[in-house]
């Protein structure tokens, strides 16, 4: 691809579910009392296309102060980055699939009764998703051709 051209491509909205889907761990950004970010890598699953993830500590204290935060899968090459808002999941459908899967995912014994402490559920307002390789190769032509921003509801 040297010096050459690639078409733009949007990458649909099942590519970043499936790229959510098979992530062993997502990196989430809340923010602290004084405003400070505080990132840090947590495990979790796709459930009905949201992602749902546990966590404890700074983290789940920042979520209860403010709501707000950022979800990034751990590749850096098929990348897929969801802002939005995290709210405890109520639903036992859903919180028993999430056991599930996740028992599934990480070789885990959770069920609904014996979580160590809540499932989150993101819900996205937007999405951004690109295919990225080393910038030597292509000039960046990959990453400008597949960059892709999805818009959800308020």
């Amino acid at each position: 691809m040297f010096g050459g051209t690639v078409e733009p491509v949007l990458l649909p909205w099942s590519w970043a579910v499936e790229r959510l889907t098979v992530a062993l761990h997502y990196w989430i950004a809340t923010t602290r009392p004084d405003g400070r970010p505080h990132t840090r890598p947590v495990w979790g699953v796709v459930v009905d296309d949201a992602v749902l993830f546990s966590t404890g500590s700074l983290a789940a204290g920042n979520l209860e102060r403010s709501p707000e935060i950022t979800v990034h899968t751990e590749s850096g090459t098929e990348v897929v980055i969801l802002e939005g808002r995290a709210a405890p999941e109520h639903d036992a459908d859903r919180i028993a699939r999430a056991c599930r899967d996740y028992n599934a995912k990480y070789a885990e014994d959770l069920t609904p009764d014996s979580l160590p402490g809540v499932f989150y559920r993101v819900d996205p307002r937007v999405g951004f998703g690109w295919v990225a390789t080393p910038s030597f190769l292509d000039g960046g032509a990959l990453f400008h051709s597949t960059a892709t921003r999805w818009t959800f509801g308020p």
